[in-house]
């Protein structure tokens, strides 16, 4: 028999109307022949689909209430369930504006919960306080690794900073042979811009080649920004040289680490959170533990008057009705559905699919088709009101839920979210996905137990607990939600220990390369 907790199912079934259930735990036909009243005709891994009733050929296969896909073959009860009988098509959604935008239960300001954050002079509040470099091309990537180098944890020379977290190198592909009119342009121009005003950031030094199209000083035009104190420029072309450059940014650097350890954190409230929320490596479990206890911890954050960020558009691709139901305006609802119509536009360029997906971790896992991966992953906005829909990496200026276009692909859309001025991330994986994204700590909620307790060393949190019984969307969201203040008051995550989280700056590069 299963090992699971007297009285509770081998199966979850997750809304009355569906007609497949997700194992608990791998269900063998050879040690449970019945489960549920339902004879078991296959051998089902844990996270996976077992029919529960009879599935026609071309009916709809449901799972949260909402169609999944359609069966390929006649699919008897006890079958599993995944992409060799279960097809995607697609589907007529009927996305109505704003029917569901109710206004949060806020709670009252002077009961609202408060971390320990860094408060820069424009207002923001960061979670840590980080020196970035960030080079403005790809040729100065060498020049400012090697500058950040310098002062890496091993080397002690941030020992007599403690209110320091670390100098930083953003370095990047692009920053050349491109046009400055373009999509593309403008999108890596955003990103360099919000990595440098970024409220987990104390203190910047741009760095550029000096010939390249991506010139800094019409960057800094674009976004009203001003070289001073904590904000300096080089370029390598001008200091004569590699070398020359990785001694002056050295000497700019140490002159600037003693007016950025004068920074001391201070008792603020949680409206200054802005929290990324990401899922990557997902499985047949995320959209059942980690995935909804993420939203009612980003329902929570938004009921104290913070911000939580959804994105990557092509995974919330055939669960978008959910949110536009959800929208405080039509035009916030007609926006995400122009950012859906982009990525058709945009997929059909690439001779690409926006329904090629799941990825091949996602199937193992128990996921099937895009719709399913959506359903699952659209839970981790919670229920909130969705406030505002953002282009890529453009500055977030509304609390409370929101969502940005990103692509689903990991690096990019969180890289696109802490632009936007992301100060923390919480990320779901069911396969265990392991990134880092200085200069905002990133906490791991894994999906399963099992997994969990296979990479002890990257998890930061269990919500298998959910699946087995043993603990309440509920519980586990407030568990999540207190793990968040204590993050953002400084207590370290496992990639943050582990010194994780520099090679995940990636910004989207969207045309033509010249």
């Amino acid at each position: 028999m299963l090992d699971t907790p007297s009285g509770i199912s081998p199966l979850i079934r997750l809304h009355p109307a569906d007609n497949v259930s997700i194992a608990r735990l791998t269900v063998d036909p050879a040690q449970t022949p019945v489960v549920d009243g339902i004879v078991v005709l296959d051998r089902i891994g844990q996270g996976h689909k077992i029919a529960m009733q009879p599935i026609a050929r071309g009916a709809p296969v449901t799972k949260y209430g909402q169609t999944i896909g359609f069966a390929r073959t006649d699919i008897a009860p006890g079958q599993h369930v995944h992409t060799h009988n279960l097809a995607m098509a697609e589907l007529e959604l009927r996305h109505e504006f704003c029917a569901g935008a109710e206004e949060p239960d806020f709670v009252a300001e002077a009961e609202r919960a408060r971390f320990m954050g860094f408060r820069r002079k424009d207002g923001r509040v960061g979670t840590r306080n980080f020196l970035a470099i960030v080079s403005s091309v790809n040729c100065s990537a060498t020049v400012s690794k090697a500058a950040a180098a310098h002062f890496a944890p091993a080397t002690g020379r941030l020992d007599a900073f403690p209110n320091v977290d670390g100098v930083i190198a953003l370095t990047h592909g692009g920053g050349c042979a491109i046009n400055t009119e373009a999509e593309g342009y403008s999108y890596l121009t955003r990103v360099l811009a919000g990595y440098a005003t970024h409220p987990n950031v104390g203190a910047v030094l741009m760095i550029g080649l000096g010939c390249e199209t991506n010139q800094i000083p019409l960057l800094l035009k674009r976004h009203g920004l001003e070289p001073g104190e904590a904000f300096r420029t080089l370029t390598i072309q001008t200091e004569g040289g590699t070398r020359a450059t990785i001694a002056s940014a050295i000497q700019a650097i140490e002159a600037m680490l003693p007016a950025m350890n004068a920074m001391e954190r201070t008792s603020e409230p949680a409206s200054h959170i802005t929290l990324a929320l990401e899922c990557g490596g997902s499985d047949g479990y995320s959209g059942i533990s980690a995935n909804p206890a993420l939203g009612f911890a980003a329902d929570l954050l938004v009921r104290h008057g913070g911000t939580a960020v959804l994105a990557e558009t092509p995974e919330i691709y055939g669960a978008e009705h959910l949110l536009t139901r959800r929208a405080a305006t039509p035009a916030v609802a007609q926006k995400l559905l122009d950012r859906i119509e982009w990525w058709r536009d945009y997929a059909t360029r690439g001779k690409a699919e926006l329904n090629n997906n799941p990825s091949h971790g996602n199937k193992e896992g128990g996921l099937t088709t895009i719709l399913e991966k959506s359903l699952g992953a659209v839970a981790k906005g919670g229920t909130s009101r969705l406030n505002a829909v953002y282009e890529y990496a453009e500055p977030i200026d509304q609390n409370g839920f929101v969502f940005m276009d990103t692509p689903g692909y990991d690096p990019v859309a969180v890289t696109g979210q802490v632009a936007g001025g992301c100060t923390i991330i919480c990320f779901t994986t069911g396969r265990g996905s392991v990134s880092g994204f200085k200069p905002a700590p990133s906490l791991k909620l894994a999906t399963n137990t099992p997994m969990y307790q296979r990479m002890r060393d990257d998890m930061d949190i269990n919500c298998g607990t959910i699946v087995t019984g043993d603990e309440t969307i509920e519980a586990a969201g407030q568990r999540i939600f207190e793990i968040i203040l204590a993050t953002a008051s400084g207590e370290k995550t496992l990639s943050e220990i582990h010194d994780y989280g520099d090679n995940e700056f990636v910004p989207w590069q969207v045309g033509a390369v010249m």
